[in-house]
């Protein structure tokens, strides 16, 4: 019988702390893997299968640097097999900034009496709206802090709003939700205003760590944040994002608990989450965190490559957080998502392109700061096909749906198309001529590698009726 999240009630078990440290730690502990082994581990997952815990641990406790390449190796391997040259953009839009939590290693924690609070207005929220339109933009995550006023209603206010905004050829397509736990009637609202992704981090999912990072506020309970995916779910929607924070504890630790969060999608709901996010510590205002547990470049790209050989069909997404030199390195282990032209500060996308960061009014520091085109033009230059899609959401190929398309690396076979598409519109709607025209010759490459002449001849034919005028064109 397969899951409908409509209709399904989470078993008790399912609410239950599901993250156990010294079994974690257990498997860490482990003695070093053999290079056959780690080959063979590599090997399992080239063939689109999921990787176990213990599997998983094997690749992080693999620290020769021969094993290393061999693992990064893999997961471009990988990538290229189930997404192909795709990366999807996106772009944050801070809706609040207020908070009642206390987290040490954020800007927007209450007791930051620098931090300058701000809520956008309906009316300010259409002005960024139209700017991000402005860039083609087609796909946005709204993001707030945990405070009374950002409730379930105020959220799905919010969304409704963004969605009505249409400027020229201009609209977003999908707004994807990073904001507080909700219950599952708080989730079953949100989901009702026509949402992507829900996204709920758990930053640290060492239990001991979390409460010192998290003092006082609702965000102090560790297991209500745990489960609050699983009210999701029970409240509708199926399509989740998870992430931790790296550098708040042993990066080894926190790659192995996001597999055990995935694991726990899996048992329970036959579904995995959508997306991963893995954003690292950044300067902040007034912010002051050890160096403890902080992860240099090499690691990070090292955590990369492993959960992308770990969890093979779920998408990566990297943020500005990070410099244009990792995200670009980070792209060839398993990265499928970045943002693009993004900006902190409520109410900027609307007003002077070349503003400084101003770190009393963002929550942390942006180390990409480019524009979107000037992504996008890079993106081509290195052969990626840049993609705005949102087909599956749209005709409901998420949850379990998605999983029978993505496990066995059937999805590229919808995504290459609607990424052509989308990057057409832009193209023609948004480009500079020279972006444009690197652009054209990437899409007709693309063309030349799809094997289904059926299904190219039909991507052409849509390419026209897009150049004629048309948009919004998906399979």
């Amino acid at each position: 019988m397969k899951f409908s999240p409509e209709t399904y009630r989470i078993p008790d078990e399912a609410m239950k702390p599901f993250i156990d440290a010294k079994e974690l730690w257990e498997y860490l502990e482990r003695p070093k893997p053999s290079s056959a082994q780690v080959r063979k581990i590599i090997g399992k997952s080239l063939d689109k299968q999921r990787l176990s815990l213990a599997e998983t641990a094997d690749l992080l406790n693999a620290d020769d640097p021969e094993l290393i390449e061999a693992i990064k190796a893999g997961a471009r391997t990988l990538k290229e097999r189930i997404y192909g040259n795709r990366i999807v953009l996106f772009a944050p839009l801070y809706i609040g900034n207020k908070c009642v939590n206390n987290c040490t290693y954020c800007g927007f924690r209450t007791s930051n009496k620098d931090q300058q609070r701000t809520t956008l207005s309906d009316a300010q929220i259409t002005r960024e709206v139209e700017a991000l339109e402005d860039n083609g933009q087609k796909r946005l995550i709204l993001v707030y802090g945990e405070h009374p006023e950002y409730d379930a209603d105020f959220i799905a206010h919010t969304v409704k709003t963004v969605y009505k905004v249409k400027k020229g050829n201009g609209e977003i397509r999908r707004v994807n939700i990073n904001a507080a736990p909700l219950d599952v009637e708080g989730f079953r609202k949100v989901k009702h205003a026509g949402i992507g992704t829900y996204q709920v981090f758990q930053e640290t999912y060492h239990p001991e760590s979390y409460a010192r990072y998290h003092p006082s506020g609702p965000k102090h309970d560790f297991n209500w944040r745990l489960t609050s995916l699983d009210r999701a779910m029970e409240g509708g929607i199926d399509d989740l994002g998870i992430g931790a924070l790296f550098g708040l504890y042993d990066w080894r630790y926190e790659v192995l608990a996001l597999i055990r969060h995935t694991n726990h999608f899996e048992a329970v709901y036959n579904i995995g989450p959508h997306t991963i996010s893995f954003p690292r510590i950044k300067s902040a205002a007034g912010v002051d965190v050890s160096d403890e547990y902080l992860v240099d470049d090499a690691d990070f790209l090292r955590l990369i490559a492993i959960l992308r050989l770990a969890v093979p069909y779920t998408g990566m997404i990297l943020t500005a957080r990070e410099p244009v030199a990792v995200r670009k390195e980070a792209m060839r282990y398993g990265v499928s998502q970045i943002d693009g032209g993004t900006k902190l500060e409520l109410g900027s996308y609307s007003r002077s392109k070349n503003a400084l960061q101003n770190l009393n009014r963002e929550q942390f520091e942006i180390n990409d700061p480019r524009s979107l085109n000037e992504i996008i033009d890079e993106l081509l230059e290195d052969g990626y096909l840049p993609s705005f899609c949102t087909g599956c959401y749209r005709v409901g190929r998420t949850g379990e749906h998605f999983m029978e398309f993505s496990v066995p690396g059937f999805i590229k076979r919808y995504c290459t198309p609607n990424a052509m598409l989308t990057l057409s519109e832009y193209l023609l709607d948004y480009a500079p001529e020279d972006t444009a025209q690197k652009g054209w010759k990437v899409i007709e490459n693309n063309l030349a590698g799809i094997e289904d002449k059926k299904v190219g001849k039909e991507v052409r034919r849509r390419l026209e009726r897009i150049r004629n005028g048309e948009r919004d064109l998906f399979f």
